[in-house]
């Protein structure tokens, strides 16, 4: 625990990737195999379940500290981070334990099995042996909220290093939940990882914003266009007469997505698929909140599948009859995947992603600018001889996304933000008028506004305050905001009848009066007109 410690403290005085990269190498050359597995997990984010409630080590802490939980809640309200919170209100001594990292994450996963009593005085014994930033790192395992500042894509550069390995080989080992207790080095970084962990998925390949001049990418003909869709980024594979779904986020989805299960009967083995998973009905896509209906149950009954079928687009075959093909060019990948949809496709549930013909680039540019009229949230960009690579990459595939839906809005509460912003009021619900004139909330947004301008405005907020619904202020209704947002769908959860896709502040609009921001009508007919494409 004091090695992985002092691996945060050299993380966290450095914003250097060398730095960094040798701060893990190091680490990793002084602890155990079992400790690089679980430091491992958790710089990845792969992190062990929070092992009891926030609000009993609430309690716990304040009666340790010899406070009453009312000034524990206000100093929580002010720090923002319940780790540092605790760490700060604990009395201060000598470390006194040799423990190792694996050793306490083993430790607290074993008090999901205990009664409260029992894990408050694990918990407190611990607080009573460590100290200082040990005392903060274990705080933060507990609360689950751990964080350091490294990417996986650092991790993965430290274990290349470190084992004398590939990246992208190392990149594709750690993919999926894996259990650092179920694993050793050997396993995890198993060379013939399809046939060890069929399971596994690929790395995926992400693509860049394009925001440079598009005339820069040379000849059109060179690219495969296709139409950016609004769902979810997954893989389908099929292996070893299994089949699974895997999310870009690492999530295992098969169970959410029984409709893939058919596919068994006509994929041949060892095929992996990369595509955009979309509800599609009666010959149409639907949109993506209606997909967040599936996601969010526990149970896919029977009236969700009729109500919200989905389908794959598929952009990519990345795997065939068994064997990695991501080094051959998009354009043979692309001509084997079309094969594959017209062939082995049980029920049509794979649609293969249409490429978009277009002689010029303002063409091109004519269509990402009205993209919405066709459903598409824009373009992709694919070089047509580009291998399937790891990560976000620059060069070969782009995102050229449409321009934002916009609305004014009027800032009408406040709270206070989270961990360094915890002192400022930051997270902001903005209003727009409804027909009697009055201002009705339509979202929340919390980025968008310098450093400079936040400060500004908790200025303006503190003085202008009206009324305080605990953490909240109600503010006098005075300043407007553009707010920029993807996507617009219907809610019944709203007052405004709206819910809005990725929302943040375009800008402070200092040139207008409250009474010039938008109605609530403006804003449903976005919703209309959205619906209508």
């Amino acid at each position: 625990m004091k090695l992985f410690t002092n691996l945060f403290n050299e993380i966290d005085s450095s914003t250097k990737t060398n730095i960094k990269v040798e701060a893990l190498v190091h680490y990793f050359q002084l602890v155990s195999e079992e400790d690089i597995l679980y430091a491992i997990a958790l710089l990845i984010g792969n992190r062990p379940r929070r092992p009891v409630k926030t609000s009993q080590l609430k309690l716990w802490a304040a009666e340790m500290s010899h406070i009453p939980s009312w000034l524990f809640d206000d100093c929580y309200y002010i720090a923002g981070d319940l780790a540092e919170t605790i760490t700060l209100l604990l009395k201060e001594h000598p470390s006194s334990h040799n423990e190792s990292l694996h050793d306490v994450i083993k430790a607290l996963q074993q008090t999901a099995l205990l009664s409260d009593e029992e894990k408050k005085n694990v918990i407190t014994n611990y607080w009573q042996r460590f100290t200082g930033n040990e005392l903060f790192v274990f705080n933060k395992l507990i609360t689950g909220n751990f964080r350091m500042g490294v990417s996986k894509q650092l991790v993965v550069k430290a274990l290349a290093k470190f084992l004398q390995s590939d990246e992208t080989k190392i990149a594709h080992q750690l993919m999926g939940k894996w259990n650092p207790a179920e694993e050793t080095l050997a396993t995890l970084f198993s060379d013939d990882i399809t046939a060890d962990k069929h399971y596994q998925p690929y790395p995926f390949y992400l693509a860049y914003p394009l925001e440079d001049d598009i005339h820069t990418l040379g000849d059109i003909n060179d690219w495969i266009l296709e139409a950016k869709l609004d769902g979810i980024r997954g893989q389908i594979i099929y292996r070893a007469n299994e089949l699974y779904v895997w999310s870009r986020g690492e999530d295992l989805l098969t169970d959410k997505f029984p409709e893939f299960e058919k596919l068994k009967n006509s994929l041949p083995a060892g095929t992996v698929i990369d595509g955009e998973i979309i509800p599609f009905k009666d010959n149409r896509f639907l949109s993506f909140n209606e997909l967040q209906t599936r996601i969010g149950r526990k149970n896919i009954t029977t009236k969700i599948l009729t109500e919200v079928p989905v389908v794959m687009v598929c952009f990519d075959l990345l795997e065939w009859n068994g064997e990695d093909i991501r080094h051959q060019p998009l354009s043979y990948r692309r001509e084997l995947l079309e094969n594959v949809v017209k062939n082995f496709n049980e029920n049509k549930i794979l649609i293969l992603s249409q490429s978009l013909h277009f002689d010029k680039w303002n063409e091109a540019a004519n269509y990402r600018i009205n993209a919405r009229q066709y459903g598409t949230e824009g373009l992709m960009l694919k070089q047509k001889n580009s291998p399937y690579e790891t990560g976000r990459k620059r060069g070969n595939w782009w995102k050229w996304k449409t321009g934002p839906m916009t609305i004014d809005g009027v800032l009408l509460y406040a709270q206070s933000g989270h961990g360094r912003r915890a002192n400022l009021f930051t997270d902001y619900t903005f209003a727009v008028w409804d027909e009697q004139k009055k201002l009705l909330p339509f979202t929340k947004a919390y980025s968008g506004l310098t450093d400079k301008e936040i400060i500004e405005m908790d200025n303006w907020i503190k003085r202008n305050t009206i009324e305080k619904f605990g953490p909240v202020r109600s503010v006098k209704p005075y300043h407007v905001f553009e707010i920029a947002f993807e996507g617009i769908a219907e809610s019944t959860r709203h007052k405004s009848g709206v819910a809005l896709r990725f929302p943040r502040i375009l800008r402070w609009r200092k040139d207008k009066h409250a009474e010039e921001a938008n109605t609530v009508e403006e804003l449903r007919s976005l919703l209309k007109n959205n619906n209508h494409e």
